[in-house]
């Protein structure tokens, strides 16, 4: 039986994810394959270079030190390009790059301790691009350009950004390279939210992880019977914006105490998919 962890996207809500791992951790579940997209991506970098305990607990601690200037570091010149149309983003990718730099323990992909797939997609063709070898760092930033916002990342050949565009949570992935019990880690979204997001980026991210979690749920249901599928729940109410890392130590208290709770509950008979509608925790 090989035992994967795939991790969705979802922008600063991937805190939540780290308090999913923490849990899966403390009850000694321990992934054999990787496959992520976005921020699903990057802690599932961290997670392939230290997939133990402490190593979910050292991702924790960077978690709760965030900040949104350093993952998206913005400049009036650069925003006001992209708005004119003379670049294709607003913002640049130095700060992801450069948190990847000071922590990834592996330079490439294939060198992985545990082995780690992550989902881009090509701008010209739609089409979702696993990438399982290759420079780490390019790959995971690929797959967390959202686009217009980070720019694309060239890779042999192809202009990739975020893998959540068209496959946020690759559960196909991991069941096609030979996956046979597949842990979700869902995001969730900002659900029951007081009022809309304010700012282009943060309505951006808020309409992209809405979508998304249509899709998870739509694929959670197709492949629920062919591999051992367990979804962990994620967190409602999540009145948090994608791009406000300023909760994070909350949200992944949350998650862990919410995941614990989950574990040893009995949930033969229940829906996986039932699992990512709208609910508090």
């Amino acid at each position: 039986m090989t035992t994967a962890f795939v991790l969705s996207g979802g922008g600063s809500l991937g805190s939540i994810q780290v308090g999913m791992l923490l849990g899966l951790a403390e009850a000694g579940i321990r992934p054999e394959l990787i496959v992520g997209t976005s921020v699903g991506a990057l802690n599932g970098g961290w997670i392939a270079g230290r997939p133990d305990h402490d190593g979910v607990l050292a991702l924790a601690d960077l978690w709760r030190t965030l900040s949104r200037r350093e993952v998206f570091p913005t400049s009036p010149g650069l925003g006001l390009l992209g708005f004119l149309g003379r670049r294709p983003h607003l913002v640049s990718d130095s700060g992801i790059r450069n948190l990847l730099h000071r922590n990834l323990r592996f330079r490439r992909l294939e060198d992985a301790p545990v082995p780690l797939h992550v989902v881009a997609t090509d701008v010209l063709s739609g089409q979702d691009v696993l990438l399982s070898s290759g420079n780490a760092v390019d790959a995971i930033v690929a797959s967390a350009a959202i686009p217009a916002v980070l720019p694309p990342v060239h890779i042999d050949g192809r202009d990739l950004v975020d893998g959540g565009v068209v496959n946020n949570t690759p559960l196909s992935h991991a069941v096609a390279l030979g996956a046979t019990e597949v842990w979700v880690l869902p995001t969730g979204y900002s659900c029951a939210m007081p009022q809309s997001p304010n700012g282009a980026i943060a309505m951006a991210m808020h309409a992209f992880t809405l979508a998304i979690n249509r899709r998870l749920a739509t694929d959670v249901e197709r492949f629920e019977g062919v591999v051992e599928l367990h979804v962990v729940p994620p967190l409602c109410p999540v009145r948090v914006s994608p791009v406000d890392f300023s909760h994070s130590g909350d949200l992944i208290e949350r998650s862990l105490n919410s995941t614990r709770r989950w574990l040893p509950t009995d949930r033969s008979g229940l829906r996986q998919s039932e699992l990512l509608e709208f609910h508090r925790d």
